[in-house]
C-alpha cells in the first residue's frame, strides 16, 4: 500500500492506492464542514466517531436519515462517539439543508457535515460506486478512540439505513474491545444466548478441556468446547 498527501486549498488528504481496511489507521485528512475545518482522525483523539455519507442534500431518504441520526445523537455521545455526515455537495448547500430541516421538521442537526465537493474523501473511502452514479452511496465508517477503522457498511442510495443497527454495532465493538470477547448475531438479543457474550475458541487441547471443566463447574456455559459463552 502506498500513500501520498495532496492539498487543494484548505483541504488536505492522505491518499492511498486502495480503500482503507478494517484494523488499519483511518487516513489523515483536513476537511471543510458546516462546523468549520476538521482534522481527521486527530481532532477526535480519545473518542470514537461515526462517519456516514449520504447521496445528496435536499433528498427524501437522506432527510429521514439525518433526522434519525440527530434524534439519536445523545445516545452516540453516551458511548463517547461523535457523528460526522458527508456528501459531495458544497458547504452552502449543507447549511441551507440543515436550516430547512430545523425550520420545517423541528429537528436541529447537531453534528458537522463534510462538504466533499471535489470528491477527495469519497474516492479515498470508496464511497462512489460508478455503477450507481456519481454521488456517494450510503457508507458508514466507525473509527475507534485510537483512530483505527473498526467497521464499514455500504448501502445503495435507494435504501435508508437503520440508525439503531449502527448504534448496536458501535456498542458491540466497544464491548468486544473492552472485554476480549465476540458478540453473537443481533446481540444483545440473540435467539440462542440472549445478551451473553462469546468466549474466543480454545486454541489448544488443554484449553479446550479447561473450558469444559469450567462449564461443568458453572463458571461459563458451553454447547461444546469451541462454543462457550458467559454473562458479563
Amino acid at each position: 500500500m502506498w500513500k501520498e498527501k495532496i492539498s487543494k486549498g484548505e483541504v488536505e488528504m492522505e491518499i492511498i492506492n486502495r480503500i482503507p481496511l478494517l484494523g488499519e489507521k483511518f487516513p489523515g485528512m483536513t476537511v471543510k464542514t458546516t462546523h468549520g475545518m476538521i482534522k481527521l482522525p486527530d481532532d477526535y483523539a480519545g473518542k470514537w466517531f461515526v462517519l456516514f455519507s449520504h447521496p445528496g442534500d435536499f433528498t427524501p431518504v437522506c432527510t429521514t436519515e439525518f433526522v434519525a441520526f440527530a434524534k439519536k445523537a445523545d445516545e452516540f455521545k453516551k458511548l463517547n462517539a461523535e457523528l460526522i455526515g458527508l456528501s459531495v455537495d458544497q458547504v452552502f448547500a449543507h447549511i441551507k439543508w440543515v436550516e430547512w430541516i430545523e425550520e420545517k421538521l423541528g429537528v436541529k442537526i447537531p453534528f458537522p457535515v463534510i462538504a466533499d465537493e471535489l470528491g477527495m474523501v469519497a474516492k479515498t473511502l470508496g464511497m462512489i460506486h460508478e455503477a450507481k452514479g456519481t454521488n456517494t452511496v450510503r457508507a458508514v465508517f466507525i473509527v475507534d478512540d485510537k483512530g483505527v477503522l473498526r467497521l464499514m457498511m455500504y448501502y445503495p442510495q435507494e435504501v435508508g439505513r437503520s440508525i439503531d443497527e449502527i448504534l448496536r454495532a458501535l456498542k458491540a465493538l466497544q464491548v468486544s474491545t473492552q472485554n476480549g470477547v465476540a458478540l453473537p448475531e443481533n446481540w444483545p438479543n440473540n435467539s440462542l444466548i440472549g445478551d451473553k457474550v462469546i468466549i474466543p475458541p480454545a486454541a489448544t487441547e488443554d484449553l479446550a478441556k479447561e473450558r469444559l471443566q469450567k462449564a461443568k463447574a458453572g463458571e461459563i456455559e458451553c454447547f461444546d468446547w469451541w462454543f462457550c459463552y458467559k454473562k458479563l
